[in-house]
């Protein structure tokens, strides 16, 4: 047995676990008792306790200094693939045997705890009871990322690195700069409009149960394999995966609008046929991963904005959800729904803004979660300092704590550098579908005859099948011909965007 064999054996094996502890999560995420979490707790906890102890176990380290000689020395199987597997294990590998299996499980317990803490206090607008654990999680991450870091850089990006791997806070704010301004400047030339859109389609009677069997079928429509994942309910959005054949989507739906369930479910699709479009045979392993949050949310976004809030594509689709919604759309005029799905507003609520105001609501996160990590915001002070970036940024300000600081899973989950790469997916969603239509033609062409085929393949091939073989700015290059740019996405908006505002 070679090397290589050893390392996939015991790295399958690694897998096994994590996918047992995201099936685990995933439970909690759709109809754990809420009693039941400390016992969840537990479980997850010992678990992560022996992934993260499989993970340093020292045979690994000897085996990829062995595999790094048998490579330099032109072993036959020798391929850029297993280059770059070999690349990630040793960062991976490195990364692990920095942090204690103490920290580990004691960080694990306190996520666990935390969310269920968050999903309590959320619709009770009670902040204070979610406090002690997010200052608990906020303590750990920094002591996590106190080991991690090397040299003087903040420790925010020691936490970033883990979600968009090569990058660092100072790029991407840089990125986000050459975008804040043009973006800024179309969201007030758009609101001065004379002739904006009403919104008034979206906010009929959706009996749920319908909207469940329509969210499913566009899901279908647009390529995602319900014979290797399925469909479920959940209070805030998400996907995971549980095994090479098992991606679980979740979205959520409102009786008195469409657009949370069902472009919900356009950008949960997005992210699983991204993890369906990955090699199965390296499952669990580098070239069988995502190649970072970032490039995972371009697929989402892509499809959610790019796809299902085109014109073409509701051309196609608005005579197919009339046969759902049949008193809600009886008379509706697929270019005025175009209209309507696309409307900006100054709103509270990320997950349900539209494409226009929805980086600065990442950016205000991306500069509180930076400030937390750096220990010159407070968990307390939260509250304000988000409301006051809110009235900066957005013109609004929250009166809520539920439609503020709470209304986000991903600090309780620990999730802390996993905003700015929502960005970074507009962003790389934009330059891939610019680069798409260049070489696959007008795609509107394809959406209006709902075929939607040459787009994923094109997607498989340039992203999906090279896993995590390449940094994320190398993929976003290899795949578009460009560095990354915010360019095609401030033109793709003022396109898309005049149309829609009639300016």
């Amino acid at each position: 047995m070679t090397r290589v064999d050893d390392l996939r054996k015991h790295f399958r094996e690694v897998s096994l676990l994590s996918s047992s502890q995201a099936t685990l999560e995933w439970d909690e995420r759709t109809g754990l008792p809420a009693d039941g979490a400390q016992y969840r707790a537990d479980q997850v906890t010992l678990l992560s306790g022996l992934i993260h102890a499989r993970r340093t176990d020292p045979r690994v380290g000897e085996w990829l200094d062995e595999l790094a000689s048998e490579l330099d020395k032109g072993a036959k199987e020798s391929t850029a693939v297993l280059r770059s597997a070999l690349r990630c294990w040793k960062k991976d590998y490195l990364r692990d045997t920095k942090l204690p299996q103490s920290l580990v499980e004691s960080l694990t317990r306190a996520i666990t705890l935390g969310q269920n803490a968050w999903s309590i206090a959320r619709p009770k607008n009670d902040f204070a009871a979610f406090v002690p654990h997010l200052r608990e999680i906020v303590r750990l991450r920094r002591e996590e990322a106190s080991l991690l870091t090397t040299g003087s850089g903040p420790l925010y990006d020691a936490m970033l690195d883990q979600y968009e791997e090569g990058a660092s806070s100072l790029q991407i704010q840089n990125v986000f700069d050459e975008l804040k301004k043009p973006l800024i400047d179309l969201v007030q030339k758009l609101l001065d409009s004379k002739d904006p859109p009403r919104g008034s389609w979206l906010t009929r009677s959706y009996p749920i149960e319908q909207q469940k069997v329509a969210s499913r079928w566009i899901a279908e429509k647009i390529g995602f394999d319900f014979n290797r994942g399925r469909l479920d309910i959940t209070d805030h959005p998400f996907c995971t995966t549980l095994g090479p054949s098992d991606h679980r989507i979740l979205t959520r739906y409102h009786a008195d609008n469409l657009s949370s369930g069902f472009f919900g479910t356009l950008h949960e699709a997005g992210h699983g046929m991204y993890e369906q479009g990955l090699p199965v045979d390296w499952f669990g392993m580098p070239p069988g991963q995502a190649a970072s949050l970032g490039v995972h949310e371009s697929q989402s976004r892509l499809w959610e904005n790019m796809v299902g809030r085109s014109q073409s594509f509701w051309n196609w689709a608005l005579p197919h959800l009339k046969d759902f919604f049949q008193t809600a759309l009886s008379h509706c005029d697929a270019r005025e729904f175009f209209r309507d799905i696309n409307q900006v507003s100054r709103s509270l609520i990320r997950v349900e803004a539209d494409e226009a105001t929805y980086n600065l609501h990442v950016l205000i996160r991306f500069e509180l979660e930076q400030a937390l990590m750096a220990n010159d915001l407070q968990v307390e002070d939260l509250p304000k300092a988000w409301n006051d970036k809110y009235e900066t940024y957005l013109g609004i300000r929250p009166t809520t704590d539920s439609d503020g600081v709470l209304q986000d899973v991903h600090w309780s989950a620990g999730l802390f550098g996993y905003f700015p790469t929502y960005t970074l997916g507009n962003i790389y969603a934009a330059q891939l579908f610019e680069a798409a239509s260049k070489e696959l033609g007008p795609l509107d062409a394809y959406f209006t005859k709902g075929d939607f085929i040459p787009l994923l393949h094109w997607l498989r091939k340039k992203i999906h099948i090279h896993g995590r073989n390449m940094l994320p700015r190398e993929l976003i290059a290899q795949a578009t011909g460009q560095a990354i740019s915010s360019k095609p996405l401030i033109e793709y908006l003022t396109c898309k965007l005049s149309q829609v505002y009639r300016i």
